[in-house]
């Protein structure tokens, strides 16, 4: 092996010297090591990026064989979700239940038994804490034979069927209603409408005479095909003036029982009806 020579011209002159020069032949080593290092530095990190690809794409691509590294086990499957049944509503919708007015307003419909014993049931009928006992009842088909010369008219033009009367008695104080039954509810309310004078008095059963020839308190009205009228008075025979408040309450109470009366009998048979519907 050799090396080359190089001359060296000093202060004392020049000359030769067949030595290598060892300094430069280590700078040089030492420069060609770190090329080499630095290479191979650099080609293990590419093949590392290039492995740390080929996993990445396998784990994402699952069953790919050709992005899978060998030996990866594939992603585990699981069992589906059952499909929930989709819930199912009948289409059929379930009629409205009857009308309890209807039951009311028209004799054709109006069909259950109807006395003096199914309208008025209770022998003492009471009115928030006011207690009234029941007396005499009756009922005629002759309307006109149960009410006033000036009310009769009013029933009998407007094809009144019969008149079902109740009397109740509180603290000397007598009430007796008077209910008209007519075929439709435009015959009740025009009866209504058209009535003056008052329906007749109807004493017994420990009830005496009152309010023929004294003033007393009157009331009219409808519901249906049920116009119904009251007269109250004292069973002393005293007139009942305007300021009076006894006989007043009483008449209310007593017509207010006779209109819950009449709604319980359309009720009755509406719910009657709807239990034949469904069954």
């Amino acid at each position: 092996m050799s090396f080359g020579q190089r001359g060296f011209s000093g202060p004392g002159g020049s000359f030769d010297s067949s030595t290598p020069d060892w300094g430069a032949m280590a700078d040089r080593t030492a420069a060609r090591n770190r090329r080499r290092k630095m290479l191979l530095i650099g080609g293990g990190a590419a093949a590392t990026a290039i492995v740390g690809t080929i996993v990445a794409f396998g784990v994402v691509n699952g069953g790919n064989a050709e992005g899978r590294q060998e030996g990866l086990p594939a992603p585990e499957t699981l069992p589906s979700e059952p499909q929930q049944p989709e819930p199912s509503f009948s289409e059929v919708k379930p009629p409205p239940p009857p009308d309890p007015r209807e039951f009311i307003s028209d004799a054709d419909k109006d069909t259950a038994p109807l006395t003096a014993t199914t309208l008025f049931p209770d022998t003492r009928m009471t009115m928030a804490s006011r207690a009234y006992g029941k007396g005499a009842t009756d009922s005629v088909t002759n309307c006109a034979t149960a009410a006033s010369g000036r009310l009769a008219p009013a029933l009998t033009e407007n094809g009144c069927d019969q008149v079902i009367r109740a009397t109740y008695t509180r603290d000397g104080v007598a009430v007796t209603v008077g209910v008209a039954v007519f075929g439709t509810e435009a015959q009740a309310a025009k009866a209504k409408e058209d009535a003056t004078g008052n329906i007749r008095s109807l004493p017994g059963d420990g009830v005496p005479v009152f309010c023929r020839a004294t003033a007393c308190r009157l009331t009219a009205n409808s519901i249906g095909r049920y116009a119904y009228f009251t007269v109250a008075g004292y069973t002393s025979g005293e007139d009942v003036t305007t300021a009076d408040t006894r006989a007043r309450q009483a008449g209310k109470d007593v017509a207010d029982y006779t209109f819950n009366s009449i709604v319980n009998r359309g009720e009755a048979q509406a719910a009657k009806a709807a239990t034949a519907r469904a069954g």
